[in-house]
């Protein structure tokens, strides 16, 4: 069996503890804050001891030799050794919000400005340091998602089969904002709502009721035409770009119904060809008290 490496970087404050707890209950190896100068040879010790699942989380505490964590990537993969790169992201506010929670100190903060300025100047240069490794990792907007909501995508992420290109989908409401991590995303609101109808509106797009409701609207079946055909046009070209996650987030007002409907129906349809996964942003959060405004509060 060979070796799994996922890779996980983010931006601090964005949840990677979490993550790696989550890696962690899955069976890996985890080890935080590894220097990218010894990434090679670490991964070359654990291929020497035999070890199966292994998870590396990096950051801006290593911003000096961050720039060279791309060159030893592409080392790895001319060697043949695989891996999956997860990039944890929030909004600036979000992580504003969490580091005053917590009163912890950004690593790159500057003591000669205001708290408040220096934390957002550091925020932003950190974006700035880690927009490479953004650029080639799938992202994971932990702004508004719960603990669990985290854990429970990374281990989809993790365990979904080895493939040329993960296709997700995503269904959020738009009263609480678009998802940073969404490489597309596609508006529904002018479609029929179920909310209107009495008997549908405690329900969700993943209830045949509602599924039959959104049948009947010659819109609904337009809708859904018009993304298939505009995901079956540039997905191969995606795919030969190198491109291992494409994120497509559909969003309605409230994310119950029509968004819901939408994902579970593209999602049965690309997954005939594509590995493909989904999620219910505004779902997935239900089932205990609604998560604080800053969501996943854990470094």
């Amino acid at each position: 069996m060979k070796l799994e490496i996922v890779l996980i970087t983010g931006m601090s404050g964005s949840g990677k503890s979490v993550a790696l707890h989550a890696l962690e209950d899955a069976g890996y190896y985890c080890v935080d804050n590894l220097p990218p100068e010894l990434l090679l040879s670490f991964v070359k010790l654990e291929q020497t001891q035999g070890a199966k699942k292994v998870a590396i989380a990096m950051d801006v505490r290593s911003a000096t030799s961050l720039p060279e964590v791309p060159k030893h990537l592409e080392t790895l993969r001319k060697h043949g050794i695989t891996f999956k790169s997860l990039f944890l992201d929030a909004a600036t506010d979000t992580l504003v919000r969490r580091y005053s929670e917590t009163r912890r100190k950004h690593p790159l903060s500057r003591s000669d400005l205001d708290q408040q300025h220096a934390l957002v100047e550091a925020i932003e240069l950190e974006r700035e340091l880690l927009a490479d490794l953004r650029e080639q990792a799938h992202v994971i907007d932990t702004s508004i998602i719960r603990s669990s909501q985290l854990q429970g995508y990374v281990k989809s992420l993790v365990a979904a089969p080895e493939a040329q290109l993960t296709l997700v989908f995503e269904s959020f409401a738009f009263k609480r904002g678009i998802p940073v991590d969404a490489d597309y995303v596609f508006d529904v609101r002018m479609l029929p709502n179920p909310h209107y109808e009495v008997d549908l509106r405690a329900l969700t797009g993943r209830d045949a009721p509602v599924a039959a409701f959104l049948r009947q609207s010659r819109d609904v079946a337009q809708m859904f035409s018009h993304i298939e055909q505009f995901l079956s046009h540039w997905l191969d070209l995606l795919a030969r770009d190198h491109r291992s996650y494409v994120t497509v987030a559909i969003g309605c007002t409230g994310g119950q119904h029509r968004s819901v409907y939408l994902v579970e129906q593209l999602a049965a349809a690309f997954s005939k060809r594509w590995v493909t996964l989904k999620r219910h942003r505004e779902l997935d959060a239900r089932g205990g008290v609604e998560p604080p405004s800053g969501g996943v509060t854990v470094f």
